[in-house]
């Protein structure tokens, strides 16, 4: 199952050649056989699961078409789905079910798609590695031994271990695209306001935003259509540009693309072999006839601490939240004061922690100004070198990490060193604009990615150049040695 595609699934289906539940069925019991040594799931359902499937073949046999009709998605676990655990990764919400459906997910069931599973995370969607999630981390199905990425590392490990061809993660700061790089396949972080946010935990809210993985670029667009646009319930969504072009998604002319490599991005620090990955990518599409140049985007060297002052104080805000008086867990104390107390020291990690304390020092008085009111000022220089790039080329190319999956353990006691994982992800989130990983080759046997970056709203000129470039290449077919 790892290496077949949404588009293969989607055509057997309509040809009648599928059945949604005989995939469905195939799908959970390639969780049960391999998720005990993967830990990509935290829970399942699978009655209600295969009731959907057979619904959806119900749809299907009287001529019912849709991009997503009986295809299996994976959700990572903090987003809602009515009836099951939101755990967020964290003990703090143990024993907690959905009320309701975020947005993305009833507009996935009502275009016919099967949610089969629950995806673990670094607890609160905090981490870079998937080693914060408070219930077991996942596993890199390349070497179990190696770190999956964070924090969408469940909903990333599914898809690339053939769980199901299609899962939704969040990408705060690089949250779908790291272990997207890590485990071999593509994942979007669309413009913000694309997709609704409603119905997602929140983490921080100016950055927060639901990001759809899969094998491919056209198997992506297959979800993200149906989900895009305007929701009433968020009042920052928006409707996506050319999104009628996601149904059929079609490869972008390369010829004359105007392509620019941010000489920041490619400095001291980027593996060898990660760079020959990624010069590879790019002769792909020079040999295209794409144009490719060095350009510059100077307050680069300020985006992880401006984004860590922001997405902290933001943290810091959105996590008082849980306290044990609404829901979730909660600790035995003698007065209210206590049992808050007792609730959060017991029930969150120590990432969590950590942020909530970085944040609440940065707004606290005395530190406002020196801290976040600078970090916007930053954010806004950021977002003024991508608007003034984005008038000399049309898409930037970019690394997504360092280098390969690193060992469990090898940062997790460098709180710094685990956050510069994250240093070619966090600019483009601080400008709001859309950012795809790509499977570029394997390096010793291990995924590398490649990071494409657009102009706000380009989301779709994003996926079709990314098409083009995995029409000619077959990098995000190679799928890891695991049992079929």
């Amino acid at each position: 199952m790892a290496g077949i595609t949404a588009v293969d699934w989607r055509e057997g289906l309509d040809a009648g050649n599928l059945s949604s539940e005989v995939l469905t069925r195939a799908c959970l019991d390639r969780i049960g056989r391999l998720d005990h040594h993967l830990h990509a799931v935290l829970s399942v359902d699978p009655e209600y699961s295969l009731d959907l499937a057979r619904r959806a073949d119900a749809r299907l046999q009287v001529g019912e078409r849709s991009p997503v009709l009986g295809l299996p998605v994976v959700i990572k676990d903090n987003l809602h789905w009515s009836g099951m655990p939101v755990s967020c990764g964290s003990r703090v919400l143990d024993g907690y079910l959905a009320t309701y459906d975020a947005t993305v997910i009833q507009r996935l069931i009502a275009a016919g798609a099967v949610p089969l599973a629950k995806a673990n995370l670094d607890e609160f969607a905090m981490g870079s590695s998937g080693e914060y999630s408070a219930l077991a981390p996942a596993r890199n199905p390349w070497d179990q031994d190696r770190v999956p990425g964070g924090s969408s590392s469940g909903s990333v490990v599914a898809v690339a271990a053939g769980y199901a061809p299609l899962a939704l993660g969040s990408d705060t700061g690089g949250s779908v695209r790291l272990p997207a790089s890590f485990c071999n396949v593509t994942a979007l972080r669309p413009s913000y306001g694309v997709l609704s946010r409603y119905g997602l935990t929140a983490m921080a809210s100016s950055l927060d935003q639901v990001g759809p993985i899969a094998t491919s670029a056209a198997d992506i667009a297959l979800t993200f259509g149906v989900m895009a646009g305007r929701d009433p319930m968020d009042s920052t969504s928006v409707d996506l540009p050319g999104a009628e072009r996601l149904a059929a998604l079609q490869p972008g002319n390369l010829k004359g693309l105007r392509i620019g490599l941010p000489r920041e991005y490619f400095g001291e620090g980027l593996d060898a072999g990660a760079r020959s990955l990624l010069e590879d990518a790019i002769r792909v599409f020079e040999d295209q006839g794409a144009i490719c140049r060095e350009v510059s985007l100077p307050h680069t060297r300020y985006a992880i601490d401006t984004y860590y002052l922001i997405c902290t104080s933001e943290v810091s805000s959105n996590m008082s939240r849980f306290d044990g008086v609404r829901f979730g867990h909660r600790a035995d104390a003698g007065g209210l004061s206590d049992m808050i107390a007792k609730t959060r020291d017991m029930g969150l990690g120590p990432e969590v922690k950590r942020r909530i304390l970085l944040g609440v020092f940065c707004l606290s008085k005395g530190y406002y100004d020196a801290f976040y009111l600078k970090a916007l000022k930053a954010r806004t220089l950021i977002s003024e070198d991508f608007r003034r790039v984005f008038e000399e080329v049309d898409v930037l190319a970019t690394p997504v990490s360092l280098g390969t999956a690193f060992p469990f353990g090898a940062k997790t006691q460098d709180p710094m060193a685990m956050y510069l994982a994250d240093v070619y992800t966090v600019t483009a989130p601080l400008a709001g604009i859309p950012c795809l990983c790509l499977p570029a080759g394997l390096n010793e046997g291990l995924p590398v990615g490649i990071q494409l970056i657009g102009p706000a709203f380009s989301d779709v000129m994003l996926l079709e150049t990314a098409h083009a470039y995995q029409s000619l290449t077959r990098h995000h077919l190679e799928h890891p040695p695991l049992p079929e």
